[in-house]
């Protein structure tokens, strides 16, 4: 009998027609699931994950469960839990420990609960549970054969600590595969923060002033899509690259200090602490709203917004009003949290798709390693090419997209240094 502690359980049929909806736009993962239930390569393994319980979790849950994996799961966001899913999944027996609303204590007492089995891999998204292992459950690691890791934010971490020496077990940086990186993070992100934001506010788009803190592949995408709704963006970066590239490709590049009294919306997407503080709320326009969608709320200093705050009122769900001392108001989204995760349904099906069948055979890979005494270096690890390029294959196949193929003298040509001009 699986574990579970979840909101409602009679939310299951609710979430049952959800993850339906899903499975029908992730044929990717559709087809790994058909191909690897009949050989199962994950029989005898113990997963713990710790990601977004999204319908699309859902489906890799459970893909992994067709191929013979054990898994027990919980949120990697107090407010990104969909807590109808969450119900569907424990209603087929799956060990699941979350609901939408944790509070930090509870947020960590789940990511326990799924420590409880022994996990033999992990399956992170900010690396939250790989470092409760590695901090309060040291125990675990040296029975763990390896662990993925999904976002930029989590890779950072591991990186640090790898750097440090202080990594005990090797991770695919799962983030970092062509076909998640450049695709979920740029037209996924684009188009749920996008989404979460309108379903907060209700708010017209065209015609505002749009700031975006950070020109990575998230504030990319975001800034894309707000440009096609007709507002005028304007990005902030302290990377020179990343803000060159802004300009090259026309939007308007300052400071958040010079931004922070023209914006009428405030989206930050940098992973950095304290990127809107004290002095950008102060000068910020009357209505101005602010949100995030980086992977942790830090990015927005809610201490000195409280501390400027007079009165405070939700005003809708994932909507709370802050009137400061001279009458201004300023609307916070979905308390700092991911917006695209707190106030809508995170990334649409079809690219976490490719994002999660990278998991997937990320997980088949550890495992095959693992069973033939061949465990990796405790290292954080990229995506073999050669398996962003089949996933990709997949994608395109399940479109109707055919492509050319190289000649065999194309093919030598690549290789064949003598040929000039």
């Amino acid at each position: 009998m699986a574990e579970h502690k979840i909101k409602d359980p009679a939310l299951a049929e609710q979430g049952e027609l959800k993850l339906r909806w899903a499975e029908s736009r992730m044929p990717v993962l559709a087809h790994l699931k058909e191909q690897y239930s009949k050989t199962k390569p994950l029989a005898g393994q113990r997963i713990a994950g710790c990601l977004h319980v999204t319908k699309e979790t859902g489906v890799l849950i459970r893909t992994l469960r067709a191929a013979g994996a054990d898994v027990s799961w919980s949120g990697c966001n107090p407010l990104s839990t969909q807590d109808d899913v969450a119900a569907a999944l424990a209603a087929e027996d799956t060990n699941i420990f979350a609901w939408h609303g944790l509070s930090r204590d509870e947020f960590y007492w789940c990511i326990d609960q799924t420590l409880e089995f022994s996990p033999t891999l992990t399956l992170d998204d900010g690396a939250d549970l790989i470092f409760r292992v590695h901090s309060d459950r040291t125990d675990l690691a040296d029975e763990i054969l390896g662990g993925t890791e999904e976002t930029t934010t989590g890779v950072h971490r591991l990186e640090a600590m790898a750097a440090d020496g202080k990594l005990r077990y090797p991770v695919i940086a799962v983030n970092n595969a062509e076909t998640k990186w450049d695709f979920d993070n740029v037209y996924g992100t684009g188009q749920s923060s996008l989404d979460g934001i309108l379903r907060a506010t209700s708010i017209l788009f065209a015609g505002k002033t749009f700031v975006v803190a950070g020109y990575g592949h998230c504030g990319r995408g975001t800034a894309m899509r707000a440009r096609g709704q007709g507002a005028q963006v304007i990005i902030t970066e302290v990377d020179p690259i990343a803000a060159l590239k802004a300009r090259l490709e026309g939007f308007e590049v300052i400071t958040m200090e010079e931004a922070a009294s023209r914006g009428d919306i405030f989206i930050t997407t940098t992973g950095m602490r304290d990127v809107i503080t004290r002095q950008h709320y102060e000068v910020m326009p009357d209505g101005a709203v602010i949100c995030n969608t980086g992977h942790y709320d830090c990015e927005l200093n809610l201490e000195d917004l409280d501390a400027l705050t007079q009165t405070r009122t939700e005003i809708r769900p994932n909507n709370e009003e802050h009137v400061l001392a001279d009458g201004k108001r300023i609307y916070l989204l979905a308390r700092g949290r991911l917006v695209n995760l707190a106030a809508a349904e995170g990334h649409p099906s079809e690219v976490m798709d490719m994002s999660f069948a990278n998991q997937f055979l990320a997980m088949v890979s550890l495992a095959q390693h693992g069973s033939n005494g061949a465990r990796l270096d405790n290292r954080v690890y990229p995506i073999d090419p050669e398996q962003d390029r089949e996933i990709a294959s997949i994608k395109l196949a399940t479109m109707g997209v055919g492509i050319d193929t190289l000649t065999e003298e194309q093919a030598a040509y690549l290789t064949d240094y003598s040929h000039g001009t």
